[in-house]
């Protein structure tokens, strides 16, 4: 599987040519999509702010979501977040708990679950999901990830791209990273990118607390700089999370895995071991006592929240 997935990643970003079989199949695609309905769905009584990307892949999605509802809990909201949970067994509705297993609910729901400790539901149809959390008591719904899903209606989009990746080669796929063509959104956010400018606004990740998995001891990422140590990552770039790790001065033992991977103890090397929060949810530690989570933090501009502040604003009052 990773051998596929760097194949497709030296086509879609590295100019690698695209085989005359993937064209094909995105012009299948192409079509597909431009069958879609629009969205027709009635309205929900709620501010539905939906957070995603055009290119598939991880592009730091995660963490705006967790800095959002950071914020809507901060200015008086009682937002909850609704996904498909991608990678779970099973697509009926569940609701998240802080003790859930990723296998049922996915990774990302279960990690935004324990950090931002909000309503959580899972389910294939997100709309459904969103109509369960507003008869529970929220003010304003976040949906990770559905850009593309056409039931929910939505009042404000928010596309998050990495900024090293763009749009890949710019086509649709399976030869190319793009889910449908970029279009208009309400705000655009480019990870990596510093500071904001009129195309989008900027946002950096930045490295937060160490966790153990056993002893839930918390450290600070620096305590481990001059050390080796192994760096593990199944996410969209673990690029990403690796150059981040050798900026704090860590010497890293490099292992990726394809995005929302299945762990297994044989994946854990021997030796302390660092990985991504998204990781930590599905590994079993099994008494090890290295294991540690890296939380990352997505930072945005006081203009961003500034001006997202004002569009949701004229959505709804929180105290209404």
């Amino acid at each position: 599987m990773r051998g596929l997935e760097s194949r497709l990643n030296a086509i879609w970003y590295a100019g690698a040519p695209a085989p005359w079989v993937l064209r094909v199949l995105a012009k299948i695609y192409a079509a597909a999509i431009a069958w879609r309905s629009p969205v027709t769905a009635q309205a929900l009584p709620v501010p539905i702010i939906v957070v995603g990307n055009f290119t598939a892949g991880g592009t730091g999605k995660t963490p705006v979501i967790i800095a959002l509802v950071d914020y809507l809990k901060a200015t008086g909201y009682t937002p909850g977040v609704v996904s498909r949970g991608y990678g779970r067994n099973g697509s009926g509705p569940v609701s998240v708990a802080k003790d859930s297993q990723a296998l049922v609910t996915g990774d990302e729901p279960l990690l935004i679950a324990r950090r931002c400790e909000i309503p959580v539901r899972v389910d294939a149809d997100r709309r459904r999901a969103a109509e369960f959390l507003v008869r529970t008591g929220c003010s304003v719904i976040v949906s990770d990830d559905g850009l593309q899903h056409q039931r929910l209606q939505r009042s404000l989009e928010i596309e998050i791209i990495d900024d090293a990746r763009g749009y890949g080669n710019g086509l649709l796929l399976p030869a190319g990273p793009l889910r449908e063509w970029p279009r208009k959104v309400d705000f655009r956010i480019r990870n990596g990118q510093d500071p904001d400018d009129a195309d989008a606004y900027g946002m950096q990740l930045k490295p937060g607390f160490c966790r153990n998995l056993i002893s839930d001891e918390v450290r600070a990422l620096s305590d481990f700089s001059g050390s080796r140590v192994h760096a593990l990552a199944g996410i969209g770039n673990p690029n990403r999370f690796f150059d981040m790790l050798r900026q704090s001065g860590i010497q890293i033992i490099e292992h990726a895995f394809p995005d929302h991977h299945r762990f297994v103890a044989a994946d854990l090397p021997e030796g302390p071991v660092l990985m991504t929060e998204k990781d930590a949810v599905k590994v079993e530690a099994a008494g090890r006592q290295d294991l540690w989570s890296v939380a990352v933090d997505a930072v945005l501009s006081a203009a961003f929240y500034a001006q997202f502040n004002r569009r949701l604003s004229a959505e709804g009052d929180p105290h209404a």
